[in-house]
């Protein structure tokens, strides 16, 4: 049912999304409501939502087996059966090791418990600019990861410096070496600096792992987990099937901060996820994961690909479940991003802003819905890869996937507004990469930017098909400008493409 409607500010249309008119609802999401939608007159309820406090102070007080400060806690744990509640005093638990935990076990902290992968480094020696210890490095190992600088490749390296507590950056070659910067030579085990360290704590990331996925069901709740060394990809907090992840500070680990692998039915939720090097949270052949209520922001300190490399806040592959109600501010990558091989996806209520590519990207996957969040100031990066066209992304950019709804988003003043974008991508487990039954429904956009886009960009080999996408009841405010078939097109040129018939424009 399509109604025709002139395009007047602020008329709102009630009309419902269960029409029976021909088959425009088929291969929708399974279980999807019918409901009613209008042409939006304001935002969701997630733009006047505040998320509330996060973190360690969120948890409840821990009350178990205690574990103090200087204690390996791994033989407590063994000593004790599954199902135990393990409580970190407060104070800084160096570990050397990662911790695996017992089916059902809970690891737990007195507020101000943290647990540390780094080692404190003594005896530098100065010559000329710059003060070196000898003797502090990992043996060489595999490196891997895509680095936003691929000539020099610095994210591939998990050794992190830091001086009070201050993240050093690291250059590659002696020469660059300045105050602020480390350098680690490999070839020699010599870790550099380009500033005095005596009267200053200097210490290096130096264990990949904090905890281990070694069972299920575990708890992991009021602990502030840092400067782990992890690899790209891996997570300085491995989650497994069944945990629940709560109330943690995770910050400053190398690659991943919280790492969810092949753990159906985890819940990742009330944590502050922030200044991890490579990503905040990650999803890993997942099914029915909960990630919610978390604050992630600012993460890919350490120079991954931001525009294509799962760089930036919350990233999924091959796994299903919902992302709702998190704010995913200011990190150097992709806000939320699902990829190859989702299904049965809701990325919902969530308020993602200035983040440096996609405010959310569906890519390759199968059925999902993006509805009720606030996308705002996104895609603004100007690194490698990273642009102003419509194949380079936008606020919400559905690239190649099918049986996707986009519904009662605020979008607004992102680079691109949406993207929806036709590859040729390959085969998945449940049939070809296709561009195919889009909904684009109920959303506000606004675009005050002239030089800001909306629309549908195609390869010459993954044409377009008919049907395959449908705006509807939508409402645009600004100046921003539409793209179909490879033409720019004004505001009724759109229309009459066929798009947005029953949506306004102001």
């Amino acid at each position: 049912m399509r109604g025709r409607v002139a395009a007047t500010a602020g008329v709102a249309l009630v009309l419902l999304t269960g029409c029976t008119d021909g088959d425009q609802n088929a291969g929708h999401p399974a279980g999807t409501p019918t409901s009613t939608v209008t042409v939006p007159t304001g935002p969701p309820a997630a733009a006047a939502a505040v998320l509330g406090p996060t973190g360690p102070s969120t948890a409840k007080p821990c009350t178990g087996t205690a574990i103090p400060v200087g204690t390996d806690p791994q033989p407590v744990i063994d000593a004790a059966p599954g199902g135990t509640t393990f409580c970190f005093a407060k104070g800084v638990h160096r570990l050397i090791r990662a911790i695996q935990p017992k089916r059902g076990d809970t690891l737990g902290g007195q507020l101000g418990a943290v647990l540390s992968g780094a080692v404190r480094l003594t005896g530098w020696k100065h010559t000329g600019t710059s003060w070196s210890v000898h003797g502090v490095l990992p043996s060489p190992y595999p490196l891997k990861g895509q680095c936003e600088d691929n000539r020099t490749n610095p994210c591939q390296r998990g050794e992190q410096l830091f001086v009070d507590g201050k993240h050093l950056t690291r250059v590659m070659s002696l020469q660059e070496l300045k105050p602020g910067t480390f350098y680690g030579d490999y070839t020699t085990n010599t870790v550099y600096v380009g500033a005095d360290p005596a009267g200053h704590v200097v210490e290096m990331s130096r264990t990949q792992t904090a905890i281990d996925k070694s069972a299920d069901n575990v708890t992991v709740t009021g602990l502030t987990i840092e400067y782990f060394a992890g690899r790209p990809q891996a997570g300085a907090l491995q989650a497994g099937p069944g945990w629940k992840v709560v109330s943690n500070e995770v910050r400053w680990n190398h690659a991943v901060g919280i790492m969810v692998i092949e753990g159906d039915n985890a819940e990742v939720s009330r944590n502050t996820v922030a200044e991890n090097g490579q990503l905040g949270i990650g999803q890993y052949k997942s099914k029915d994961v909960r990630i919610s209520a978390n604050l992630v922001t600012r993460n890919n300190t350490d120079g991954f690909w931001i525009a294509d490399w799962e760089s930036g806040g919350i990233k999924s592959t091959r796994s299903s479940g919902e992302v709702s109600g998190n704010d995913v501010v200011a990190n150097t990558g992709v806000g939320i991003w699902s990829d190859i091989a989702e299904y049965d996806r809701r990325i919902t209520g969530n308020r993602i802003r200035d983040n440096a590519a996609d405010g959310i990207r569906y890519e390759i996957s199968y059925t999902g819905v993006i509805d009720q969040n606030v996308v705002e100031h996104n895609g603004f990066g100007t690194g490698r890869g990273s642009g102003g066209t419509l194949w380079d992304g936008g606020g919400i950019n559905v690239n190649t996937s099918s049986d996707v709804q986009v519904r009662g988003n605020l979008i607004k003043d992102n680079r691109n507004a949406l993207s929806i974008q036709s590859r040729t991508r390959g085969e998945g487990p449940r049939g070809t990469y296709v561009l195919s039954n889009v909904l684009v429904e109920g959303n506000l956009f606004v675009m005050t930017d002239p030089s800001a886009s909306l629309g549908v960009v195609e390869n010459k080999k993954s044409p377009t098909q008919p049907g395959a996408v449908t705006f509807r009841r939508n409402s645009y405010q600004g100046a921003g400008k539409f793209a179909y078939r490879g033409k720019t097109l004004t505001w009724s040129q759109w229309q009459q493409s066929g798009f947005d018939q029953d949506s306004v424009s102001s």
